[in-house]
This record gives C-alpha cells, sequence and structure tokens, in this order.
C-alpha cells in the first residue's frame, strides 16, 4: 500500500517522483534506432490532456533535440517510473520536472565525456540535433556515445545557474501534438480497438441495486447462442465468455432475466439529498477554529448566510470503460487499461486475485478521457478475473453504457454553507465555512484491501469502503479551495466528511473546488450587490497578489465588463475566481449568459497564470476543456436515483452538453517564465461555475444556489423567493 497523496517536492527540495525513481536509467534510454532516438518513460498516462506532449516537449529541450527524435514509452509496471496517479494537475509539476532534471543531468554527462575525449571544456560544448559539437569540431553524439555513458546514476541536479536548468524552447524541440494527426483521421488505436487473434469477449452481470445480492441464477439461461458462453460465478459477482461480443452481450441479458436478487433500500429521496449529507455520521476535519478577529471601529452591521448544493455528477466519458488481460498457463497476468495509475491498479490487483506483485504487469492504452476515477480501474478487474478463467486467451471486456453510467465511482454530492460578517461598508469582518460531503478519493492503491467493484460482489468479498479526502497540503478532498482566496479573515472552516455513503465516490475533475468556488463566488458578488459595489472592483479591493489581481484585470479587459451593462433584458454578466488549491494556477472568467425557458452561456473569457508555459496549446485547450465541462455541470448535469439505484443508465436520462449550446471561450494565457508551472487541466472550472452563477444572478435578479441551474432549480428559487 502506497502514501495516499504525495507532496509536490521532497525534503531535499528534489521533485517527488524523483524520490522513489531517483536511477536516471529508470527515464530514459538513448537508442540508434530510427536513425537516433531518445525514450523517454515516465509514469503519467495521456487521458486526451496531450500531458506527453508537453512532457517531450520537456525532454527535447532538456537534451537539445528536435522533438522528433524523442519516443515516449507507454507507461507499463516494471519498465516505467512509480508515479502513482495522473490526477491532481500534478503531472508537470511531478513528471515534468523530474525529467527536466533527468534529461539535464544526461545532457551533462554526455558533454562531460565528450569533453574529456576531446581534451576541451565541458562548459565549450553545445549540442545540435544530438550532436555534440566545440567550435567546428564533431565529438560525437547521443547515439555514438551512448555505450560509453553510464546512465546507471542516481539523477543530480543541475548546478546552480546552469543554463540547462530551465532550457529555452527552440522551435524544432516543439513538435506537434502527439498522436494528432491520428486522432483526427481516424487511426489513432484506443484500448477498445485492440482485437488480437483468438480473443474472447466478457460481460459482466451487475446487481440490479446499490448491495443487492444474488439468490438464484439459471446458468443455462446463456446457452444456445450463436458460440458457446462461459459463464462464471462467484457469490454475486458473474461473468460470461463467448466469441463474439454480441453474444456476450445477449447472455448476460438472458442472465440478468434468470437471477433473482436480494434488495434494500439505501438511499433518501433525492430531494432531500442536502438536508440528508448533514444528519449523517461524519469525520469532520476543522481547518481553522479560532475567534473572530478583532476589527476596532467597525462593527458588524450585516452577517449573510447561504447554502449552496452539487449533486452526484458523472463522468459520463463517451466511450464506457474497457480493459484486456491475459492469463498465462505460469500464472503471470498482463492487464492492459486506460486507468490513471499502472501501479496503484497493480496493488489492487495483486490483493483481490491473491497474486504476488511481479506475477502481474500492468500496461496503459489510451481509452476514453476521464479527469477522474471512472470505470477503468474496475473493468480491469473484471478482465483479469475472467481471463483467469480462460488461461491463455485474450480477454476484452467493455463496460456497457448503463455500467459506465452507474457503476462507476460518481462525483460526490456536496452541501456548503457559507457565513460573513460585513461592516456598513461592505468589508468582510469574518468569515466561516462549513462542507458537509463524501470523501473525494477511493482510487485503488491506497488502502489495506481493494476499491474494485468486483471484488467486492464476490462470495467472500473485500469490505465496502467510503471514499477519503486528501489533506489540505496535498490539496483536499471535498474541502479543496475551502479557504477564499481573498485577504480576507476566516475564523472557521470545517469539512465534514460523510462516513458512511451507499453510492460509490470518488475524484471527480477539480474534486471539491468546483462547488466551494462556486459557493464563495456567490457570496462575494452577493455582499457586493448588496453594498452597490461593482464585483470587479471589489474582488480586487481584497486582493494583494499581484498574480491575482492581473488575471482578474486581464478578464475585465478582455471581456469589456465595464461596458457591460444597458444591454438584452435577458442577458447577466458575472465573473469568477480563483487560485487553484491556493497555490496552483490562478484563472479569472466572465461570463455572458440569456435566460429564457433555459440558460444559455454565450460567451466565457478567461485570464489564466500557469507559471512557465510549456504548451500554449496545451494550457488553451485545457481551459477551454474545463470550462466547458464546467458549463455542462452547472447548467444539465445530476445524476438521479430512487431509493435503490441509480436510475439514470441512458443518455436520454442524462444529458451532457452537445455542441449546438457550446460557448464562444476565449482564453488569454499570462506567460510567467520565471514562475514554476502549475497544472492547467483543473483552475477553470470552479471559476467558470462562479461565474455562470452570477451571470444568471445578474440576468434574474435572485439567487439560485443548487446546482445545477436548470428550469426546475431556479423555479424553486423563484417560489422561495417570493
Amino acid at each position: 500500500m502506497k502514501p495516499a497523496f504525495a507532496p509536490l517536492a521532497s525534503d531535499d527540495g528534489m521533485p517527488v517522483s524523483l524520490t522513489g525513481n531517483p536511477m536516471l536509467s529508470t527515464w530514459l534510454d538513448v537508442r540508434g534506432e530510427d536513425g537516433g532516438v531518445i525514450w523517454i518513460r515516465s509514469g503519467k498516462v495521456e487521458l486526451g490532456q496531450n500531458i506527453l506532449t508537453a512532457l517531450a516537449r520537456i525532454a527535447a529541450r532538456a537534451l537539445g533535440v528536435p522533438a522528433a527524435r524523442i519516443r515516449m514509452a507507454p507507461a507499463r509496471t516494471g519498465l516505467s517510473p512509480d508515479e502513482s496517479v495522473t490526477s491532481g494537475s500534478l503531472s508537470i509539476q511531478h513528471s515534468g520536472m523530474s525529467l527536466r532534471m533527468a534529461c539535464s543531468h544526461a545532457r551533462r554527462l554526455f558533454a562531460a565525456h565528450a569533453a574529456a575525449a576531446a581534451g576541451v571544456e565541458a562548459a565549450a560544448i553545445r549540442v545540435r540535433d544530438g550532436v555534440f559539437l566545440a567550435g567546428d569540431r564533431t565529438l560525437g553524439s547521443y547515439w555514438s556515445l551512448a555505450g560509453q555513458v553510464d546512465l546507471d546514476v542516481p539523477v543530480e541536479p543541475a548546478p546552480p545557474g546552469a543554463a540547462e536548468a530551465r532550457p529555452a524552447a527552440v522551435p524544432e524541440a516543439d513538435g506537434p501534438a502527439l498522436g494528432l494527426a491520428d486522432k483526427v483521421h481516424g487511426r489513432f488505436g484506443f484500448i477498445h480497438d485492440m482485437a488480437p487473434p483468438a480473443m474472447l469477449h466478457g460481460r459482466i452481470l451487475r446487481p440490479p441495486s446499490i448491495g443487492a445480492r444474488l439468490e438464484h441464477l439459471d446458468a443455462s439461461a446463456a446457452q444456445g447462442l450463436a458460440c458457446p458462453v462461459q459463464v462464471v460465478r462467484d457469490g454475486s459477482l458473474v461473468g460470461v465468455l463467448a466469441e463474439q461480443e454480441h453474444v456476450a452481450v445477449t447472455a448476460v441479458e438472458r442472465l440478468a432475466a434468470s437471477a433473482r436478487w436480494r434488495e434494500q433500500a439505501c438511499l433518501p429521496p433525492q430531494e432531500e439529498l442536502p438536508a440528508w449529507l448533514r444528519r449523517q455520521p461524519c469525520d469532520t476535519t476543522v481547518y481553522r477554529q479560532e475567534a473572530p478577529a478583532a476589527t476596532p471601529g467597525a462593527p458588524v452591521a450585516a452577517t449573510h448566510t447561504a447554502d449552496y448544493f452539487k449533486p452526484f455528477i458523472k463522468h459520463a466519458s463517451i466511450g464506457p470503460s474497457c480493459a484486456h488481460a491475459r492469463a498465462r498457463e505460469d500464472g503471470t497476468l498482463h492487464v492492459w487499461t486506460h486507468a490513471q495509475g499502472i501501479y496503484n491498479l497493480r496493488d489492487d490487483l495483486a490483493v483481490a486475485l491473491d497474486l504476488p506483485h511481479d506475477r502481474i504487469v500492468v500496461e496503459h492504452v489510451p481509452g476514453a478521457g476521464c479527469y477522474g476515477h471512472n470505470g477503468a480501474d474496475d473493468v480491469a478487474f473484471d478482465a483479469a478475473w475472467l481471463a483467469r478463467h480462460a488461461p491463455g486467451r485474450h480477454v476484452r471486456v467493455q463496460w456497457s453504457r448503463a455500467d459506465e453510467l452507474c457503476w462507476a465511482p460518481q462525483g460526490p454530492p456536496m452541501s456548503v454553507r457559507l457565513q460573513a460578517d460585513v461592516d456598513a461598508r461592505g468589508r468582510i469582518l469574518d468569515w466561516r465555512a462549513d462542507v458537509w460531503s463524501p470523501g473525494h478519493s477511493l482510487r485503488p492503491g491506497r488502502a489495506p484491501t481493494p476499491t474494485l467493484l468486483g471484488s467486492w460482489h464476490r462470495e467472500h468479498p473485500s469490505p465496502w469502503l467510503s471514499a477519503i479526502n486528501a489533506p489540505i497540503a496535498a490539496g483536499g478532498g471535498a474541502e479543496r479551495n475551502i479557504i477564499p482566496c481573498y485577504d480576507i479573515p476566516c475564523s472557521a472552516l470545517s469539512s465534514h466528511r460523510v462516513v458512511r455513503m451507499p453510492v460509490r465516490t470518488s475524484s471527480l475533475r477539480a474534486l471539491g473546488a468546483f462547488a466551494n468556488v462556486f459557493a464563495i463566488e456567490a457570496m462575494i458578488d452577493d455582499i457586493a450587490r448588496a453594498h452597490a459595489i461593482d464585483p470587479a472592483d471589489y474582488r480586487l479591493g481584497m486582493l494583494s497578489d499581484p498574480r491575482a489581481i492581473a488575471v482578474i484585470e486581464a478578464v475585465r479587459d478582455m471581456s469589456g465588463w465595464d461596458g457591460r451593462h444597458g444591454r438584452a433584458d435577458d442577458t447577466g454578466w458575472g465573473m469568477g475566481f480563483a487560485r487553484y488549491k491556493n497555490k496552483g494556477a490562478y484563472c479569472a472568467v466572465v461570463a455572458r449568459v440569456a435566460v429564457a425557458e433555459k440558460v444559455r452561456v454565450h460567451d466565457l473569457f478567461i485570464a489564466v497564470d500557469v507559471g512557465e508555459v510549456i504548451d500554449a496549446d496545451g494550457v488553451t485547450q485545457q481551459i477551454e476543456g474545463g470550462a466547458i465541462q464546467a458549463c455542462s455541470w452547472a447548467l444539465l448535469e445530476q445524476a438521479r436515483f430512487n431509493d435503490r439505484r441509480l436510475t439514470d443508465d441512458q443518455w436520454e436520462q442524462y444529458p451532457i452538453i452537445r455542441f449546438p449550446d457550446i460557448p464562444d471561450v476565449r482564453v488569454r494565457i499570462l506567460a510567467r517564465p520565471d514562475q514554476p508551472p502549475a497544472g492547467a487541466g483543473e483552475p477553470s472550472l470552479g471559476p467558470t461555475a462562479g461565474a455562470i452563477g452570477n451571470a444568471v444572478r445578474d440576468a434574474l435578479g435572485l439567487r439560485v444556489a443548487t446546482l445545477p441551474l436548470d428550469f426546475d432549480n431556479i423555479a424553486r428559487a423563484i417560489e422561495a423567493q417570493a
């Protein structure tokens, strides 16, 4: 079992990924193939966020070679560095900075060897296309010197002030996004497309509801189809194997019709979920509890109190989770997965299947993108479990749409209560916050027993586990961004983790920051309006951080904020701001919406500061994608349920944003080449939700505090105000 959550750097300042993977040879391999290439290994995986492109550019710049000479090796246990999970907008900080240091060290080693052989000073050597030069003399290349330079040494940082410590971008080091052309032309090989000879198709029969136990199954119901079907059962875990995929699907449908289950009610009425969360037994973490700061001459004139709510939200990837596995006759197991942590998954598979770690190989293959913990790990267990019942055969398991929507971990609901004491001028004298939510992390490899769904349904099941939250120092879970990013006193900040949740919850993009920033920005806006202060001016008046001020001023300028009044009656404008995790990227958003029979977001203006920019296109795309997903969550998405089960098992019941409704998104990057890089995958979600919520408030003249901002919740808000 690994430490659950990692810091950015070790105590000695080295990137945290180098602490557990210190050897230079772990990170790169110089090979003579294709005229000379350098293979780069990272434990981070491609989810569609183009992280491998950014890592390749970091390596190319540090080594002094064109991007065309870089090859990114697929993440694979036993070969790749163990970098835990691709999550938290930390890949550049963890893997990128480790690769920069490793590749810079490799360059120095090769340069020193070439210099010693030629009798020149290493400082006089430059690198061009991987060739080491001293004046007009060619001293060799990475490839000609590869057999003479030992890379099996610990990575060492560059000497202070060395140029290669933060190498400059050069055009030849920055090639196009990896795999982009193949994706555009439909040639890219996703995990769903793998089809080795003699492959078996597997499917799992899921229970009809949460906690249901299988009492009877007629296995013969799966027979008599176009090809033989093998039925595998272990308690309430049932699977099938067949040569043809449609036969496996039909077999599961027949088995479902024959099965008898024992079910029980376990969920509250949907409309009572916010209050239900606040009534449950909780593990409370107090982040701040002190007497309000005394403010001479500024008595409290009013206390603003409000409750905000975010429902269960699904990952809703376009492609259902999929995995492949092969159990060999010698007892070894090879698993292909699009999960985000290959070593964490291997650890849970080892426990669940009672296999030594060194008998399992887990290899990453890209699948449908997902920010957070979806069904990718669970389907990998399904494939591995079924493969062990068909030794020597390659087994492919793909979840159904219903499996994906209802059995993958859900994004947790959150009830947020804020209180703010203000003086007569609207100055905040004290701020208090309480958050009620299930935990936001149930990823594999972080608990003594597996978190894999199928392992919980066996005759001797792994115990049902509740999700946990990361410590606030590691970014937090439900409490992520519970601390306002403004210069205001906070006397009480608490997170109440619901310890027993019938629905499996885990990490969803931005974790608690989405709801917390939505709530904070709503409260800030309402206080500003109550005192007739422009919301942008009000925010700027509570900030001293120049980078925070800069993004708000930038988005104010690019959106034409000061000229927004006097426009269409149904139009609203809103602003949102946050620094992700209070220590990551800065992001400010202005939204323009129209409210009629539904809310339509027409424009999003976004200013972002991610520190040093590795890949400007990649940053822009990440920020755009986060904002669009935040639109979908803010306007449309909530998982529905009855007293026993999640009920929205098809797209018709769980709508997501469609292309005609996607707003015009404009992004301005405030480059800070002198600052450490920060991740771009999650900073835009909270501010976008805040901006949309405030724009709806501007259009309607009332606050809608319950997400999503759909017809029903708007109608309830109007009725409550009336």
